[in-house]
C-alpha cells in the first residue's frame, strides 16, 4: 500500500509499525487505528520476516492477530513488554489520555504501564485542551459496591450514572460495571487521576496520566508527534 493511498489513521499506524524491531514483545491495542497497526505488523512478518511476539488488549484484537498469523502470548505470562501501541479517545497538551470508552480498560492500562514505550495513534480530532472535554470519564467499579463508589465520586465533583447497554447495564470485559462521569472544567487530569486512584471500589478508570511515550498525530496526509 503506497503512502498516497492511506488515510490519516492508516498513516499513523504505518509510522508506528516502522519502529517495531526484531524480537520485540509488542502490545496490540483495540479499535480501528490499532487494527491498521496489527495488519501492518502481519504484513511485515509475512513479507519482511519480522520476528515479534504480540500480546493483545482485548478479545477483538486477539482474534484479529490470530487471523493474520501473528504469534501471541497471554498477558499473564508477562511482567513487561517492549512496546504498546493503541489509540485514545482524547489527548491533552500534557500527553494525558482518555481511554476506555470500550470494554477493555483494565488490560489496556496494564499493558501501557508495563511497556518500555507506549505509542498513541490518533488523528487531530482527538486533541483536546483538557481530559473530559468531549467524553465522560469511564470508571470501572466492582458490581457489589457501585453505589458507594458513585457517592465517593460525587463527593469529588463527579456527575453521572451507570452506563447502559440496550435494555441492561454495560459490563466491561473484566466483569465490572461502568460509571460515566463528568467533572468540573477547573480540575486537571493529574489531580483527578490521584483522587480516583484513592477511592476504594474503583477497579480502574480512563485517565492515562504520564504513561504515553509518544503521540503520533495524523493530519492532512502528514504525521506529527509529541514526545515525552
Amino acid at each position: 500500500m503506497s503512502v498516497q493511498q492511506v488515510n490519516d489513521k492508516q498513516r499513523v499506524a504505518l509510522h508506528a509499525a516502522a519502529r517495531v524491531q526484531h524480537d520485540m514483545i509488542v502490545g496490540l491495542g483495540t479499535g480501528s487505528t490499532a487494527n491498521y497497526f496489527i495488519a501492518e505488523l502481519a504484513r511485515k512478518k509475512r513479507e519482511e520476516g519480522l520476528n515479534i511476539t504480540t500480546v493483545a488488549s482485548s478479545v477483538v484484537s486477539t482474534r484479529i492477530a490470530e487471523q493474520m498469523g501473528l504469534d501471541l502470548v497471554a498477558i499473564e505470562h508477562l511482567s513487561n513488554i517492549d512496546l504498546y501501541v493503541d489509540g485514545a479517545d482524547e489527548v491533552s497538551p500534557q500527553m494525558a489520555l482518555l481511554k476506555g470508552r470500550g470494554s477493555d480498560l483494565v488490560r489496556e492500562k496494564l499493558l501501557a504501564k508495563a511497556s518500555d514505550q507506549f505509542f498513541v495513534l490518533v488523528d487531530n480530532s482527538k486533541l483536546v485542551e483538557r481530559i473530559g472535554e468531549n467524553y465522560p470519564i469511564p470508571i470501572e467499579v466492582a458490581p457489589f459496591c457501585w453505589q458507594l463508589v458513585l457517592k465517593s465520586v460525587q463527593q469529588i465533583g463527579g456527575e453521572g450514572m451507570l452506563r447502559a447497554n440496550g435494555d441492561g447495564l454495560a459490563v466491561s470485559s473484566h466483569g465490572s460495571l461502568i460509571l460515566d462521569m463528568t467533572f468540573d472544567v477547573g480540575i486537571n487530569s493529574q489531580d483527578l487521576n490521584d483522587q480516583l486512584n484513592a477511592i476504594p471500589g474503583i477497579v480502574e478508570h480512563g485517565i492515562f496520566e504520564q504513561l504515553a511515550t509518544a503521540i503520533f498525530i495524523g493530519e492532512n496526509e502528514q504525521v506529527t508527534q509529541q514526545l515525552k
